[in-house]
């Protein structure tokens, strides 16, 4: 049965970005905001947890990934561009406030939006991801994005997930073999002469190289002192460390914070610990 209705939403120049709402009930919507190569399908376990708790949840795929379209000009893979984008999303459905629940570089356009139009975010979740980025992460990152198109398509999915595996174990050291081949299926798509390919832009890589990774994210985090915050991280993150998280603190002490044990960059928030705070959060919001 199909849990959600899904839309491509046009956010100017005959470009459309994919979306996913799921029907939860009238408690404040939550908007979900994928990382910086990932996709709405990354919440495809998490957004029926949340709007079983009567809330609606809109997922989005950003611009270059997933089904929605890809930009020509690659320099609007920036995270103002995005910012814009979710927002015109939002305003598609009519939603005039939203719970942001951000991971990674969804976090820093939740960050970039309430600093931009603190009236559309009434409550922000970042996901592994703070106002400052540790560099082993952004080496790391850097290391892996836009690579896998110069290996060439993989011949099965098995081949996709032992892929994604390679770069990403050291994350989730845990994880199984079925859950490899989930990962896979979120990561990569299929294209009809039966091959799995990349499910992103390249030139995300090239914008990122050129761009960075952000502009200075400090002030737009000081800002999350007006609304309810949550931060998780996960435990391995290589991507916000706790030293982080200390400067974070002397900024913004007010935060909710929870660690999850296991879990690299970045947790999917439906483990035990990622979810006991994020729906504790959520149930102290209208």
């Amino acid at each position: 049965m199909k849990q959600y209705d899904s839309r491509l939403i046009s956010v100017g120049g005959d470009l459309n970005i994919a979306m996913q709402k799921y029907a939860g009930g009238s408690k404040t919507p939550v908007l979900c905001i994928p990382g910086l190569t990932r996709n709405a399908s990354d919440f495809d376990d998490l957004a029926p947890k949340i709007a079983a708790a009567g809330r609606d949840v809109i997922t989005v795929s950003l611009r270059g990934r997933g089904r929605s379209d890809w930009d020509l000009n690659y320099l609007n893979y920036h995270p103002e561009i995005y910012r814009n984008d979710v927002l015109t999303v939002l305003d598609a459905f009519g939603v005039r406030q939203a719970i942001f629940v951000g991971t990674s570089l969804g976090g820093i356009v939740t960050m970039a939006a309430h600093a931009f139009a603190p009236e559309r975010v009434k409550a922000a979740v970042l996901n592994d991801i703070g106002p400052e980025l540790a560099p082993e992460g952004i080496a790391r990152i850097a290391g892996y994005v836009g690579a896998g198109a110069g290996a060439g398509p993989a011949t099965s999915l098995e081949e996709a997930a032992a892929r994604i595996r390679a770069v990403n174990e050291v994350a989730f050291p845990d994880a199984s073999d079925a859950e490899w081949l989930v990962f896979a299926r979120r990561t990569f798509s299929e294209t009809d002469a039966g091959e799995w390919v990349l499910d992103y832009d390249p030139n995300i890589a090239r914008a990122l190289m050129e761009l960075g990774p952000a502009p200075d994210l400090w002030p737009a985090f000081e800002s999350l002192k007006a609304i309810p915050t949550l931060v998780l991280r996960g435990g391995l993150s290589d991507l916000l460390s706790p030293e982080i998280v200390y400067k974070m603190r002397e900024v913004h002490p007010d935060f909710d914070y929870a660690e999850v044990p296991r879990i690299g960059h970045a947790p999917m928030m439906t483990e035990p610990a990622a979810w006991a705070a994020l729906e504790t959060f959520l149930a102290e919001i209208d």
